[in-house]
């Protein structure tokens, strides 16, 4: 590793940290990993006595690559994303995903302050986020740590995260197509459910894992 490399790992350890003692003080069990499999290890240790998983659409859960993994322990794997699946077999994937032992998520961004916050097209991933599950892991890599204001972290999202995933995703959106988001009226919007976790929700167990790497969108 370069000298630069190594510097720049530094300041961002000193962010994630940041971030960690921030989501500790609101409430949160908040975890800096150091690598990405150091996430990988934890989720897969915190899967040990779960028996279905719901996956919320993450790029990020898919860098980590723990689903088959996952599957091949015997774990009741609840994923909406083939596109083998009808619109009904979705959603009702979507609907078990609320009551599942363990739900996996990334966040669209991260205040330093310690405050999740996520844009949704549907609001399934977001509302079992905070409700349902017997136990949830997000985990955020530190690209979408943001050193601002909840306001500046959704602009984040619609700046950097929301355009690729509509291209991602195959929306009809002016934002797939240019690449800026136009706050727009189609159908096809992503962005339609937003929402900021700032304390830890009462009766759910949120773990969140910040990573020193980048992750996802």
């Amino acid at each position: 590793m370069s000298m630069t490399e190594e510097l720049t790992d530094w300041s961002w350890e000193q962010k994630c940290q940041k971030a960690v003692e921030a989501l500790g003080t609101n409430g949160f069990t908040a975890v800096f990993c150091r690598t990405p499999d150091d996430a990988r290890n934890y989720i897969l240790e915190g899967a040990a006595d779960a028996a279905s998983i719901g996956f919320g659409g993450s790029m990020t859960i898919t860098d980590l690559a723990v689903q088959q993994t996952l599957a091949d322990q015997g774990k009741e794997i609840l994923n909406h994303s083939s596109s083998a699946l009808s619109r009904d077999q979705k959603m009702e994937i979507m609907r078990r995903q609320l009551t599942c032992d363990l739900f996996l998520s990334g966040s669209n961004a991260l205040t330093i302050s310690g405050e999740l916050i996520n844009i949704d097209a549907t609001g399934n991933r977001v509302a079992a986020m905070f409700f349902g599950p017997r136990r949830v892991i997000v985990v955020v890599g530190r690209n979408k740590l943001v050193d601002g204001t909840p306001q500046e972290a959704i602009q984040r999202v619609k700046q950097w995260a929301t355009p690729p995933n509509a291209k991602r995703l195959s929306f009809n959106t002016p934002c797939a197509k240019t690449g800026f988001c136009s706050n727009c009226n189609s159908p096809d919007r992503l962005c339609r459910v937003t929402t900021i976790i700032d304390r830890k929700p009462r009766f759910t167990d949120l773990r969140v894992l910040v990573v020193n790497a980048d992750l996802g969108l």
